[in-house]
């Protein structure tokens, strides 16, 4: 069993990395706006979230009702301890890496909104209702004022 479990987590961490590897091509991507580019990606990114996924499914197989850190402490196996160690450390750049993006692409979003509010800002009126809140307006059109008078 322990031997399986070796040869699971090293295919894991390969996994990993490969996965290291496209979020950094897609950093690359979102820094330099190639859209077409980061759509391609995505299949891609999606197909080794699948693999890593089936291992995981295969890991808890294997183990049980097991807990993957009560295992490795329990043992005495160093190549198993080892690998769990890349495993961990891999996984924590993998999701360093995964917020840095989404957090670009958050900024990319929300610095491409401000822009289409000053190129077409809203057209309503602002007003403070009775509790001090703003409340949105129609503006009166000419149209809209020969309509209801």
């Amino acid at each position: 069993m322990i031997d399986k479990l070796i040869k699971l987590m090293i295919d894991q961490d390969k996994d990993l990395k490969e996965l290291l590897d496209l979020l950094e091509i897609q950093n690359k991507m979102i820094i330099e706006k190639d859209l077409f580019g980061l759509e391609g990606l995505v299949d891609r990114l999606n197909e080794c979230s699948k693999k890593i996924a089936q291992e995981e499914v295969q890991r808890r197989k294997l183990l049980g009702e097991n807990h993957i850190s009560e295992t490795v402490g329990k043992s005495t196996n160093k190549e198993l301890k080892q690998a769990y160690k890349n495993v961990r450390n891999t996984l924590k750049l993998v999701v360093s890496k995964k917020e840095t993006n989404e957090i670009l692409l958050k900024q990319k979003i929300i610095f491409n909104t401000k822009m289409l509010n000053i190129i077409n800002p809203s057209r309503t009126i602002k007003t403070y209702n009775s509790y001090g809140n703003l409340r949105w307006k129609k503006q009166c059109t000419m149209y809209n004022y020969y309509m209801w008078n």
